[in-house]
């Protein structure tokens, strides 16, 4: 979220400011003059150490012959009879065990009777305290805070002042279930206003709600209850503490974090080199108050960072700082690093959770971050799972950046996405009026309908920030849209009337979503980074059951093939799925090109996997490579400066898991190859994708040759290379004549392989048979060996189709291809020829064929480099006359490469 206003500056401890400069690098704000430290808090008034409760346990209802429900939380309420003891308070299965990480004090009774579920649905809590005459004056506020497992309520003298995910206990009378299962016992904090207090005694009533009858526990702290005095802050260090990029990550970063205590009215960031030097504060701005959370978010973004350097840091302000924390900026010079993927986390986010990130952070040490396709929670307004969220993340969050996309369940009681905007810090890059192309002229004019696009357009380029944006990292761009479309959040105030067909409120869904695209369409036009990944959470291509989103697949699809992006990352089908766009498959099994789209699922949450009738993917023109259920997954991406490797590993499976691999093994895995060209393969596990030439055949040109000698002729490349026989056995036609363009290795597939006919094998320097198809007898051809287009010579067919070359001296051992055009320059056919080394010398007779059906394909291994080392005085002849050739040959070609790259 972005600062609207400037915040007060109340500590500093940095140097002085040239210093400062020296040693970050640059354009860090100046301390200010900093404030006294604040005054110590007040003891507690109630504390578990200290407070002695009177509880009631055995299921009955404490207001029973009573005409008000929640009598039993007021001051005069007698419940001398009930327990008494200090806190703090639980149970595990009846017994007095550990739940979670705490061990309660004092045994509860879990069961109706005593021995088995059902369990008891709700317990009450009271004690109390004294306060003199005056001892409420200049208090500002009560702070509580509270330990519990599962729902809780708090009152102060009959006005209740707190409600931890109690709704279904509300004027439902007093012993119900309530609540939701969030394993461990969880830590909320309360405020309440001091008019509810009164001089003499003070009642604090707490009722402890069960989820649901089977609960295997219950636990209740009361760790302080406290009254804080105007202008007084409390001691208690942040939590949430994230990272989150910039779009410059080289040289800044955002900081994102919650206040420890709802006193806390600022916030700040100290940061120093690790390498040492001296500390620097930068002011933080409050970035929200949400789910009726009193402690406040604050957010911050420190520039003039030094890239490739290591910094430590530390968030909060005095007295009440985060631990310190590293993390490295990015390194515009290098290639190399590594992220992790996750789907939804959502459910089991006290358990599934934390254990996934343990596996991901074990096996991604190197990690720059992770990318999180939606859903990290199941219920937006849900502050218990925020805080379970965090803590699976905390320390990966704390130290490498989080690049996440909202999803749905975001949405859920948080249609405005406050809780997602107060958490996150993210760039302000979103769709505007400026990067969404022709769709803004819509909003153009004096018309109803050109006054509610503009609304629209208006609202959105607010709405979209910070869920649209996109981010440079070490030439890969992660870009990150909302697939999530509502109109009840789409939707602006005060919208202008309009009436007709036209009108951009009949289609606000398809209009989101086009608004994106627009946008995405520009982000990808203009992004200079080799490798571009784009997030978001419903998939374009849908894998459970009943799933389909054919207007993202409309709309977003297209934008992706067009841009040839790499990897489109999605989750919300609680399934895994790999696959690509059917026109995007080669000839040759296990290597396609284009992009690749993934569906993943990091939580405890499963479905089912769609029907092969009603496959959302077959029946949309793509394929599926993997598709599973039952699978908790993550996923490591490795991006280097030509490859990008893909690895996906198992977590957690279910019992009806669709693999039989093991949790960690490795699930699913491919490699996208890119030239600097631009030109990728997508290749499976164990397939090497096709070799790229060391040289960019240039357009056939009327070069003349050199003439015709025992040596074959040479063809113009960037470096021109020519393989002579020691002993050459045949020489190509008598007759010079231009040497056509060598075919594009790339060009050659399963689809045009054949139409020639040579021998499985030969050893270099082995004069072996090439036969054509009988329409090519009496023609003249050209005989090139891959992978480099080396010419073997030009050669007239006899009656049978057949001629005779050899295989350069210098050819390595490998898989190589037997390549033959006509004059024009026209692919007769290609076959493999594999070359081996002579054994002793000797060079064995050429028997076994390679024909369009049999001997090794060539794209099964990586194809042998087949230049041959020129002499000193044939490679000067041939450089001073096809030199002329080289140049304007190379730069037709290219001019024609980068054209078609950029129409791709």
């Amino acid at each position: 979220m972005t600062a609207n206003n400037n915040p007060v500056r109340r500590h500093n401890r940095g140097l002085a400011s040239a210093v400062l400069l020296a040693v970050l690098g640059g354009a860090i704000a100046v301390p200010a003059v900093a404030f006294a430290a604040p005054e110590e808090p007040a003891a507690p008034i109630i504390t578990t150490a200290n407070t002695t409760w009177q509880y009631l346990d055995d299921g009955s209802d404490p207001a029973v012959g009573t005409a008000d429900l929640r009598s039993w939380t007021t001051q005069g309420f007698d419940d001398s009879k009930w327990k008494s003891a200090k806190g703090s308070f639980g149970a595990k299965r009846g017994k007095l065990e550990a739940v979670g990480p705490h061990t309660p004090g004092t045994l509860l009774n879990q069961y109706l009777d005593g021995k088995g579920a059902p369990t008891v649905p709700t317990y009450f809590f009271r004690s109390s305290f004294e306060l003199a005459a005056g001892a409420t004056d200049g208090i500002e506020s009560i702070v509580g805070d509270l330990v519990h497992d599962d729902a809780a309520a708090v009152w102060i003298n009959g006005t209740k002042v707190a409600g931890f995910l109690d709704d279904r206990a509300k004027d439902a009378g007093n012993q119900v279930y309530a609540g939701t299962s969030n394993g461990d016992p969880v830590a909320n904090t309360f405020t309440a206003e001091p008019s509810v207090l009164t001089e003499g005694t003070n009642t604090v009533a707490i009722a402890l709600y069960q989820d649901r009858d089977t609960s295997s526990d219950i636990y209740l702290d009361v760790p302080s209850i406290r009254l804080a005095k105007a202008g007084e802050t409390l001691n208690a260090p942040p939590s949430r503490v994230i990272l989150t990029p910039t779009t410059t990550p080289e040289t800044s970063q955002s900081f994102s974090w919650l206040a420890g205590d709802a006193t806390h009215a600022s916030g700040q960031v100290q940061i120093k080199r690790a390498s040492g030097g001296g500390e620097q504060t930068v002011d933080a701005y409050m970035s929200g108050l949400v789910n009726s959370n009193p402690k406040p978010h604050y957010s911050a973004t420190v520039s003039g960072l030094v890239p490739a350097s290591k910094y430590s840091y530390r968030v909060g302000l005095e007295g009440s700082w985060s631990e310190w924390n590293t993390f490295t900026t990015a390194d515009p010079n290098a290639k190399d690093f590594q992220f992790i993927y996750y789907g939804d986390a959502q459910i089991g986010l006290d358990t599934t959770w934390p254990e996934v990130v343990r596996q991901a952070e074990a096996k991604a040490p190197n990690s720059i971050g992770s990318v999180h396709a939606g859903d990290l929670i199941d219920t937006g307004s849900n502050e218990t799972q925020w805080v379970n969220w965090f803590a699976g993340m905390e320390k990966s969050a704390a130290t490498t950046n989080v690049i996440a996309a909202p999803g749905n369940h975001e949405y859920s009681g948080d249609k405005k996405l406050a809780a997602w905007k107060a958490n996150f810090e993210y760039p302000h890059n979103n769709p505007n009026a400026e990067t969404i192309g022709e769709m803004a002229k819509l909003a153009v004019g004096d018309t109803d309908v050109a006054r509610q696009y503009a609304a629209y357009f208006t609202h959105w380029a607010d709405f979209a920030a910070e869920t649209v944006y996109f981010t440079d990292y070490q030439d890969t761009r992660f870009i990150t849209i909302n697939a999530t479309r509502d109109s009840a959040f789409l939707t602006p105030d005060n919208l202008p009337a309009c009436i007709g067909a036209d009108c951009p409120s009949l289609k606000v869904s398809r209009l989101w979503t086009d608004f994106q695209g627009a946008w995405l369409d520009h982000v990808l036009e203009t992004s200079p980074s080799k490798w571009n990944v784009v997030t978001f959470h419903q998939p374009v291509f849908s894998t459970s059951a009943g799933r389909n989103e054919p207007i993202l697949r409309e709309v977003w699809v297209p934008i992706f093939q067009k841009h040839n992006i790499d990897l489109v990352l999605m989750g919300h089908d609680h399934t895994y799925a790999r696959g690509y766009v059917n026109a995007d498959k080669t000839d040759t099994e296990g290597i396609t090109t284009g992009p690749v789209y993934t569906v993943a699922n990091s939580g405890a949450k499963h479905y089912d996997l769609e029907t092969d009738e009603k496959n959302v993917w077959t029946n949309n023109g793509a394929t599926q490579v993997l598709r599973g259920a039952g699978v908790t997954t993550y996923q490591v991406i490795d991006v280097s400066s030509d490859k990008l490797i893909y690895r996906s590993y198992i977590a957690e499976k279910t019992a009806t898991a669709t693999t039989d691999l093991p949790v960690g093994a490795l699930y699913d895995e491919f490699t996208i190859s890119k030239s600097d060209a631009g030109k990728k393969w997508v290749t499976e596990a164990g397939i090497q994708a096709p070799t790229e030439p060391t040289i960019e055949p240039t357009e056939p040109t009327e070069t003349p040759t050199a003439e015709p000698t025992d040596e074959p002729t040479a063809t113009p490349t960037d470096e021109p290379t020519v393989a002579p026989t020691d002993e050459p056995t045949v020489s190509p036609t008598d007759e010079p004549t231009a040497a056509p363009a060598p075919i594009d290795p790339l060009t050659l597939t399963e689809q045009n392989r054949g139409g020639v006919v040579v021998p499985a094998s030969a050893t270099p320097g082995q004069s072996i048979p090439v036969t054509l198809k009988d329409e090519h007898a009496g023609t003249k051809v050209w005989a090139w060996l891959y992978s480099v287009p080396t010419v073997l010579g030009n050669f007239t067919a006899d009656a049978s189709g057949a001629f005779t070359t050899a295989v350069p001296a210098g050819a390595a051992a490998g898989t190589h291809r037997i390549v033959v055009q006509a004059a024009d320059g026209s692919l007769v056919g290609w076959a493999p020829l594999q070359v081996v080394a002579a054994v002793d010398g000797n060079v064995p007779t050429a028997t076994a064929t390679a024909t369009a059906t049999t001997g090794a394909h060539a794209s099964d291994g990586e194809l042998a480099n087949t230049g041959a080392e020129l002499s000193i005085m044939t490679g000067a002849a041939l450089a001073l006359l096809l030199l002329g050739t080289v140049f304007a040959g190379v730069g037709i070609r290219r001019r024609k490469m980068n054209q078609a790259t950029s129409h791709h």
